[in-house]
């Protein structure tokens, strides 16, 4: 039997190694528009601020594949999906059949319509390439401004000023991770990201990007403009669904495809950005890698369901601790919501419950006692008796 991948990002890669962990035999084949293996994409920040030296970008060393008999065609990008004769085309014109097709063709970053986009120095991150043409942009041009406030544009904004650049963020939005935090957690996010010396704008819609070839500078609505020698725009990504549109599969904001990850052809499967699921396009690395896995076995017979994934982010932004998982802002008053607050430490606690169970959850600043609450979480466990007391810096979780 013969699967071949398109892509070789998270789910791309962590599919072709699921299949060849379950299967010594069957013959594996990665097409890849990128001509390097998977790195991760969190390795690219730090890649970018210069914690990272290249060689540890790359998930696997380069032999890894070898000795897994993944064969991986790195710069041969899928043209054209042909699903009734079970091929696939690529950019060369050569013909690829298959038994089964996995699509893990990911996203794309997302340009909002801002006029002047297309000017020498305005940049996104998705691809090494990318951090390659920043990393050489800034050694001339100081000034940077990033534009989003999420936590690809935070991050950037951090490792450029790692790298000595002078940085402002600009989101369009009244606060920063709308997605992740509430408002009072988004403040003092805010708060300790201008004590590193980042300057973050808020509200502001960019609308065009000034200068002649090169940018010079950014005009918002309204009319406020200010001076910039770069910009990387890190507003979001999009589903990147053309193959699948071309070939006549359903798409929405994602390929749809159903709980065992099958899209309308039951020999194409599909895992990662590109997905939409129950009608939901997650773009989150736990979602891509459960997806891949249930894909891959799926492949082999297994008869796995996806289930959904909850959102779970752990991370550090901008050096500073931050879990957020399922729902943070709640919308109506069926929820009861539980904070504690240290700002002069930068520590920000909240629990979402709804009929005696924990549904939300934000961390900022510390993780004590992060993984017990999210196994209450993800258990289910009813904790109407000690709601109040949860967040308490010394509560035991044994007792719930």
């Amino acid at each position: 039997m013969r699967v071949i991948i398109v892509g070789n990002g998270l789910a791309g890669t962590i599919a072709a190694k699921t299949l060849r962990e379950q299967d010594k035999q069957v013959e594996v084949d990665i097409f890849s528009e990128e001509k390097y293996h998977y790195y991760p994409r969190p390795n690219l920040i730090e890649f970018l601020a210069g914690h990272l030296p290249l060689e540890k970008v790359f998930a696997f060393p380069e032999e890894w594949y070898g000795k897994q008999s993944i064969n991986v065609h790195l710069a041969q990008p899928v043209a054209k999906l042909l699903p009734d004769s079970k091929e696939v085309e690529t950019s060369g014109g050569k013909r690829e059949k298959f038994d089964f097709l996995l699509l893990a063709t990911g996203s794309k970053a997302f340009i909002p319509p801002i006029k002047g986009a297309e000017k020498q120095g305005v940049f996104t991150l998705r691809t090494l390439d990318d951090a390659f043409e920043i990393m050489e942009s800034i050694k001339d041009h100081r000034r940077v401004v990033v534009i989003g406030g999420g936590l690809l544009g935070l991050e950037t904004a951090r490792a450029l000023k790692t790298r000595g650049a002078e940085v402002e963020v600009v989101e369009f939005l009244d606060r920063l991770l709308p997605r992740q935090l509430d408002v009072r957690g988004a403040e003092l996010l805010k708060h300790q990201i201008e004590k590193m010396g980042i300057s973050i704008r808020l509200g502001l819609a960019s609308e065009e990007i000034l200068g002649q070839d090169k940018v010079t500078g950014l005009r918002f609505k309204g009319g406020k403009e200010i001076d910039t020698d770069a910009t990387v725009v890190a507003a979001g990504v999009r589903a990147d669904i053309r193959l699948a549109q071309e070939a006549g599969l359903e798409t929405d904001k994602g390929l749809i495809v159903n709980d065992s990850l099958q899209t309308g052809v039951p020999e194409i499967l599909a895992a990662g950005d590109v997905i939409q699921h129950a009608g939901r396009v997650y773009g989150i690395i736990p979602a891509s890698f459960n997806q891949a896995r249930i894909a891959a076995h799926n492949i082999l017979g297994h008869g796995e369901k996806y289930e959904g994934t909850i959102p779970y982010n752990t991370l550090k932004v901008v050096g500073i601790d931050l879990t957020s998982v399922g729902l943070v802002n709640p919308e109506d008053e069926s929820y009861e919501e539980f904070r504690l607050e240290r700002a002069e430490q930068g520590i920000y606690k909240k629990i979402v419950v709804q009929d005696g169970k924990i549904v939300g959850l934000i961390f900022l600043g510390t993780k004590k006692g992060v993984n017990e609450i999210s196994r209450l979480i993800s258990e289910k466990k009813n904790v109407e008796k000690w709601k109040e007391s949860l967040l308490d810096e010394n509560f035991d979780y044994s007792v719930v």
